[in-house]
């Protein structure tokens, strides 16, 4: 059996992406899947692929779902197209649109092909992480979300008891550190 390798590149940073192997007879909608969960993302809204070419054209459509919008072909549905239906060339690319409303692109592009599958893993699998995923609904810091929790449950900008600003109050109090104000010639006479 074929294991494909797609590179998934995030379309604004290509320094972002991530490796997917999957099994030739697996579907693009297993593909959705593992692109999504390679990333971090929910899976809660539209998405589409375009079969494409080395110039990044987008080609026949294989969507999640017949969405209300004019097609120029009916488009293949992703439950029901295999990935190695679709492959046209040993450097196949295909274009992953999700979430229109945010218009989430990503560049698909086969980086190998191998008869070989490696029993550890469950395909499709991300084999291959490179750079941080950007967070779906806005920025996402890179102490993530625990930090969050943290700094909302402790109201970190209280100065607790015992704790006072730097350059605090002076006392005239000193310290009596027992060095007391004796000479260097301790009880000791001449020899």
């Amino acid at each position: 059996m074929a294991i494909l390798k797609f590179r998934v590149y995030l379309e604004e940073d290509d320094s972002v992406y991530r490796d997917i192997a999957i099994r030739h007879t697996q579907t693009f909608y297993d593909l959705h899947e593992a692109i999504l969960k390679a990333y971090e993302f929910d899976n809660k809204h539209k998405a589409t692929f375009f079969r494409s070419n080395d110039h990044w054209q987008r080609g026949k459509e294989i969507t999640l779902e017949v969405y209300e919008r004019e097609y120029k072909a009916a488009p293949l549905m992703m439950k029901d197209t295999t990935i190695g239906s679709e492959i046209r060339d040993p450097n196949q690319k295909f274009i992953y649109l999700y979430d229109f409303n945010k218009n989430w692109g990503f560049l698909v592009e086969l980086i190998n092909v191998s008869k070989e599958e490696n029993p550890r893993l469950i395909y499709p699998a991300a084999v291959r992480v490179e750079g941080i995923a950007p967070s779906q609904y806005g920025t996402k810091g890179l102490l993530g979300e625990k930090f969050a929790d943290v700094e909302e449950k402790y109201d970190l900008t209280q100065v607790g008891d015992g704790f006072g600003s730097e350059g605090g109050e002076e006392t005239d109090e000193t310290e009596d550190l027992g060095l007391g104000e004796e000479t260097a010639d301790e009880g000791g006479g001449e020899i």
